[in-house]
């Protein structure tokens, strides 16, 4: 097997050496390796290879342990799900479960799953494979860095194999959005048991999952590898290999698409759509199922006062600082959830933008410095990058007596230095996974501080969180959900700043690509005329 990826990895480095990629601004370690291939040869595989550039590496790619988008892009074209979203919507459908049934009492899930299913590594998928992936996301054995092992399987008490095809799992208590949960690019993609066994219960550089592409290689800072598995279950890929290449510059990305060394690129901005058009490429646009905001750290001073929080977010004129980053490709937020979720409600209104009461009340409160933590790469919400909006924000601090440093990181780091908890104001976002309400309000439930940055801890918050898991869908729900916003608003936990237009740049002769809703991209149908 690494005899053949090695073959694959040298072929493809041709790819890359004539379509130019490999000299985009850095260095490509194989990229001179085939340099006497020849010309008609490279030129097929070039044709039969979709390139992706985006801003960074992966966090990594075991569906387990990473929470980012990058590494979610990567994920979905290697792993699946015992359910799936359809191709516009997060409507469920099955996946590597072909139906199930539910309890009356909504405690009790059964799935039977699809026959003659393999891992990618020739493992039989099946009930008992199912219950390790979950299992090991489940007390004792999920550890801190499952990082959205809560989100999926929280509710979960145990799974039991039926037989070889049907598997059940059991909850505590009834979860409306647990068939949601299952189709999630994190915590929910199946893994093969025998990869878990062999790489220490981490497959994050090893990935084996049952979709439409394998994993070849990971070089990092330049690109992961994959190619398509001919002995997929379904309708095998279109295109041979996919290249996810990674250029942290957003103009360098633009370049790479322009001169046709990258296929289609993410992380855009408003300031390169017209390069791109003119160019005789194409941009790709949809409502954004996100949110771009500034969380204040609850558990210190000075923002443990709520009227600190409040006075810092009336120093700031988010409609003004959104037209100025992203020039009509984002909307100010009024709201943490998008316009489309359950549970939205126009009547919510954040901290309004009074310079004048922003600057008595930080100096009444001795407020004159503050540290901000940032990150330096685009995100799909905050495509000027984090830098860029950290440094606006620093701007408007300034007009009412207070000074801002600023620490940036690259994403990797920046998620460490999340974690650890030193700042007084960090930049973060989310990009929906499931379309459910509770996937956003949530965020400031967790107890995981990557998760609830704000690391706010609100007893009657946290009941109503609790109370919107068990209640069926519908008016009653959409309450629960409006109240958690006003109590959010009415505390100042986040300055929610803007929900951003999904701009994806492409070659005119790709197509049939699926930039999907919940930030992830499938390529298994994508291909080059």
């Amino acid at each position: 097997m690494k005899g053949n990826k090695r073959v694959l990895a040298l072929a493809l480095s041709a790819v890359l050496t004539l379509t130019g990629l490999a000299g985009c601004g850095q260095s490509d370690k194989s990229a001179g390796s085939t340099a006497g291939a020849s010309g008609g040869g490279a030129k097929s595989r070039a044709q039969d290879t979709i390139i992706y550039a985006q801003g960074a590496d992966p966090r990594g790619l075991d569906p387990a342990l990473v929470d980012d988008g990058e590494s979610g892009k990567v994920i979905v074209n290697i792993y699946e799900g015992l359910l799936k979203y359809s191709k516009d919507s997060t409507q469920i459908e099955p996946s590597l479960a072909e139906k199930w049934d539910i309890s009356d009492d909504g405690l009790t899930y059964t799935f039977y799953l699809r026959k003659g299913v393999k891992f990618q590594d020739g493992t039989d998928f099946n009930a008992e494979a199912v219950k390790i992936n979950i299992d090991r996301q489940l007390p004792p054995k999920v550890t801190e860095d499952m990082v959205y092992a809560g989100f999926v399987f929280g509710s979960v008490k145990n799974v039991e194999v039926v037989d070889d095809l049907t598997v059940k799992i059991n909850l505590t208590a009834p979860s409306t959005p647990f068939l949601n949960n299952l189709a999630m690019c994190m915590g929910a993609p199946m893994i093969s048991p025998k990869a878990l066994e062999e790489n220490g219960n981490n497959v994050n550089e090893h990935p084996v999952g049952t979709g439409p592409y394998t994993f070849v290689s990971w070089t990092k800072g330049q690109n992961i590898v994959l190619k398509r598995n001919d002995n997929y279950w379904g309708e095998k890929a279109v295109t041979t290999n996919v290249i996810f290449k990674f250029i942290p510059d957003n103009s360098a990305r633009v370049v790479a698409l322009n001169n046709g060394e990258a296929d289609i690129i993410d992380g855009i901005d408003a300031t390169v759509v017209q390069q791109i058009e003119g160019s005789g490429n194409k941009i790709y646009k949809a409502q954004g199922m996100n949110i771009n905001y500034l969380a204040y750290n609850t558990t210190r001073a000075p923002f443990n006062d709520v009227k600190v929080r409040t006075a810092i977010s009336q120093a700031i004129n988010v409609p003004e600082l959104v037209q100025s980053l992203y020039q009509g490709y984002a909307e100010p937020a009024t709201s943490v959830l998008p316009t489309f979720i359950p549970g939205y409600d126009a009547s919510i209104a954040q901290v309004a933008f009074d310079q004048a009461a922003a600057k008595a009340a930080l100096a009444g409160a001795g407020v004159s410095k503050l540290h901000i933590i940032t990150y330096t790469n685009p995100r799909p919400y905050n495509t000027a990058n984090g830098q860029a909006l950290a440094e606006a924000i620093q701007g408007y601090l300034k007009n009412v007596g207070v000074t801002a440093t600023i620490d940036a990181f690259d994403w990797t780091t920046y998620k460490e230095k999340i974690k650890a908890g030193d700042y007084d104001i960090c930049f973060y976002g989310w990009i929906g996974d499931n379309g459910d309400p509770d996937n956003f309000m949530n965020l400031m439930a967790d107890k995981d501080p990557r998760m609830n940055v704000a690391r706010y801890d609100n007893a009657a918050y946290k009941e109503l969180i609790a109370k919107g898991l068990t209640v069926p869908n519908g008016d009653e729900r959409n309450k629960i959900y409006t109240d958690l916003e006003k109590l959010a608003a009415k505390e100042a936990v986040w300055l929610p700043i803007s929900h951003a237009t999904t701009l994806v740049g492409y070659r005119s002769n790709v197509k049939d690509f699926n930039y999907h809703t919940t930030g992830v991209i499938f390529l298994s149908e994508a291909s080059k005329d």
